[in-house]
């Protein structure tokens, strides 16, 4: 590993494939099946090799990531998402001809232009409609509005009402165990009541999607929820360290030594490739540290470090999705030897 060109992405395979292994575990004997998070990751190598371990499906955020993972030949893909820009119906449109496609919606003129735009296309396309749980960002939180709209993509010819999205994105990390615990199975409840009076208006809830890695071990085994679309459970980073999840770190950035001085060391990365919008990053090596941040450097204020220039550092990340939205390419390590290297190829793909 200390031949690659830092800063490095870097997967230690091993780990991750332990943690795949542990998810499958969680959800053993219960109705959840596993539709991991595209954006966690971005790249079609890893999607295949979660099909392999028996995800049902891969879900995403954006249309751009859609259409990357059709083709790479993922045949069930769920946009977690509205669809709204009128220019990209056509689009997605069209790639529900190519796979089975599932998109959210949470408002009537949404749903009557998607279904124009299938007519044009022909073809099916599967619809979740969003149930607000908490988080305050899209999605209804009445239930007489949500069963409005789904009887609405009920009558459509083109559409399929596939059930309910409710993401429960406030709890991912959220350190108070007691209320997190509490709030988990109070969104049960409530979605649970949700599909009832779907039903007894007449409609077909065949998935109840979403779920978070924070919470994956908290998920009753007698859930309402059939598809989970957990991301970060793959790789982990620091943000998720105070939850003490059963996941192990898989994801680390390879970086290398600029400066070293008597009270400090600097390497080779900075915010640009350290993102910040939730924990900041560490260094293993130098746990306790206060890192200072510049553009295209990190200043690690240590004393006896014991470093040269061209030293090499890990950092873990502090938030996963976003640190691999920096990268191009990822490395994959086993036993510390890299033996592959995988195109992130949705890397920016935010359309």
């Amino acid at each position: 590993m200390n031949t690659l060109l830092t800063p490095a992405l870097v997967i230690d395979r091993e780990a991750m494939e332990r943690n795949m292994a542990k998810m499958n575990g969680i959800l053993e004997g219960t109705s959840m099946k596993l539709y991991p998070h595209y954006k966690s990751h971005k790249c079609p190598a890893i999607a295949r090799l979660q099909m392999e371990k028996g995800a049902a499906g891969i879900t995403c955020a954006k249309l751009g990531e859609a259409l990357d993972l059709a083709d790479a030949g993922i045949t069930n893909i769920v946009i977690a998402n509205q669809i709204v820009q009128k220019e990209k119906l056509p689009v997605l449109a069209q790639l529900a001809n190519r796979c089975r496609l599932t998109v959210c919606v949470d408002h009537k003129q949404n749903i009557l232009d998607l279904e124009a735009a299938m007519a044009e296309a022909g073809g099916k396309l599967y619809v979740t409609v969003e149930y607000d749980v908490g988080m305050g960002r899209c999605g209804v939180s009445d239930k007489e509005e949500f069963v409005a709209l789904a009887k609405l993509i009920d009558l459509q010819n083109h559409l399929e009402f596939e059930g309910i999205q409710a993401y429960a994105g406030q709890l991912s990390h959220e350190e108070d165990g007691e209320k997190r615990f509490a709030d988990v199975q109070r969104i049960e409840a409530d979605v649970a009541a949700l599909k009832a009076l779907c039903e007894e208006n007449g409609l077909t809830v065949r998935e109840v999607c979403g779920g978070s890695t924070g919470f994956a071990h908290e998920k009753p085994k007698n859930t309402v929820y059939t598809q989970v679309q957990f991301g970060s459970y793959l790789f982990l980073d620091r943000s998720f360290q105070p939850l003490e999840l059963q996941f192990e770190q898989a994801l680390f950035v390879q970086t290398t030594v600029l400066s070293a001085k008597e009270d400090r060391v600097v390497v080779d990365c900075g915010v640009k490739t350290m993102t910040m919008d939730q924990y900041p990053p560490y260094f293993p090596a130098f746990p306790g540290a206060q890192l200072n941040f510049s553009e295209e450097h990190t200043t690690i204020p240590v004393r006896d470090h014991g470093l040269n220039p061209g030293d090499k550092l890990l950092y873990v990340p502090g938030h996963c999705c976003t640190t691999i939205n920096t990268f191009d390419k990822v490395y994959v390590s086993e036993k510390g030897v890299v033996t592959d290297c995988w195109d992130i190829t949705s890397r920016g793909k935010a359309q």
